[in-house]
């Protein structure tokens, strides 16, 4: 049986297969709440018979969204409709996670579609917060550098999120450390210029991201799985590499964290990052072979041969698809046709199952 379609276990959960879906933003909400859209969008790749179903970035303060179109988690109003997707995934035979993100320096922009710019205060934007003051791009708003108190502030925010987060119904967790945003802003060099606690040593760098997982630990059972997305490279010069990446591992082991989600970028904008397929799968493989730690793998994997190949060989536990899940939301039950798999199909649609 092809590897793809075996199942594995995080702590009480066992997910069907090893094919995720990884988060994407779909500027799609008013005021943080989820609606009809993430519904069918969530939905259909249960139906579609992905294992691991994860919600876009979901802002744990509304300050945190990268858009004014974000799904959140601030509020005890989010958790009604939240639940309801949650419980249509579950009784489609695929386990809800959620991704609680703050977006740091990279929030108070536009949606994708009307150009993705930042949005300035004098537009009705926000000020932005980050770990130092220094902006993304030098014509946008230069953020506010984050004092203890605040800092206290967004570790308790996060630890909110989680009871609201587990109120919803979702039996998975992802911290989102990765593509510049807040965490991966603290965790960077190239971002974090703080002389304190929180900046300067690999130590003092990564505290940030330990204290949001021992908060989120405080409240999320222990037997529902905790993961944390990384960029496992800033693919710059004096940037985070896959060796911190590693010592990060290790240390999120020890702190009940069980898998780290190897993406990478997105801190600077003049990275120069060779996209390809797999192009981040070395990533995973790394910190799955020196550490103990699950991984998952992502990044432009976009066929069933390339998913298996990177479970059959031992590269990552799981492969998150993002993009692939949009041109196709049933990739799952293709791929158990393209690789002799006798995938279950939902009763609805068995009549489909054999041309």
């Amino acid at each position: 049986m092809a590897q793809l379609f075996t199942p594995i276990s995080f702590r009480s959960i066992t997910l069907k297969n090893r094919i995720a879906v990884s988060p994407m933003c779909e500027y799609s909400s008013r005021d943080g709440f989820a609606n009809d859209w993430h519904l069918v969008h969530l939905g259909s790749r249960a139906v579609g018979g992905a294992a691991l179903i994860i919600s876009e970035a979901t802002a744990v303060t509304p300050e945190g969204r990268i858009s004014a179109a974000d799904l959140g988690i601030w509020k005890d109003d989010h958790i009604e409709y939240l639940k309801k997707i949650t419980d249509f995934i579950k009784a489609n035979g695929s386990v809800p996670g959620i991704q609680l993100a703050h977006a740091g320096r990279k929030a108070s922009h536009r949606e994708p579609w009307n150009g993705g710019s930042c949005v300035g205060l004098h537009e009705g934007g926000w000020q932005t917060v980050a770990p130092s003051p220094i902006p993304f791009i030098p014509e946008e708003t230069v953020p506010l550098e984050l004092k203890k108190q605040d800092i206290v502030q967004l570790v308790s925010d996060f630890r909110a999120a989680t009871e609201r987060s587990l109120k919803a119904g979702f039996q998975v967790i992802e911290i989102h450390g990765a593509h510049g945003y807040l965490i991966n802003e603290f965790l960077s060099p190239l971002t974090n210029k703080r002389t304190d606690e929180y900046g300067g040593s690999f130590e003092n760098r990564i505290r940030f991201l330990l204290e949001i997982v021992a908060a989120v630990r405080e409240i999320w059972p222990a037997e529902l799985p905790l993961f944390v997305r990384i960029s496992a490279s800033d693919w710059v010069e004096g940037g985070w590499t896959i060796g911190d990446s590693e010592k990060l591992a290790s240390r999120l082991q020890t702190k009940d964290v069980d898998l780290v989600d190897c993406s990478s970028g997105g801190v600077v904008s003049d990275a120069v990052i060779p996209a390809a397929p797999s192009y981040q799968v070395p990533f995973a493989e790394a910190i799955k072979t020196n550490t103990s730690m699950k991984t998952g793998a992502v990044g432009i994997i976009v066929t069933a041969e390339q998913a298996e190949e990177i479970i059959s060989s031992g590269k990552a536990d799981l492969v998150f698809l993002a993009r692939e899940f949009l041109r196709d939301p049933y990739f799952p039950l293709h791929a158990g046709r393209q690789l002799g798999v006798d995938v279950k199909w939902p009763k609805q649609y068995e009549r489909a199952k054999r041309q």
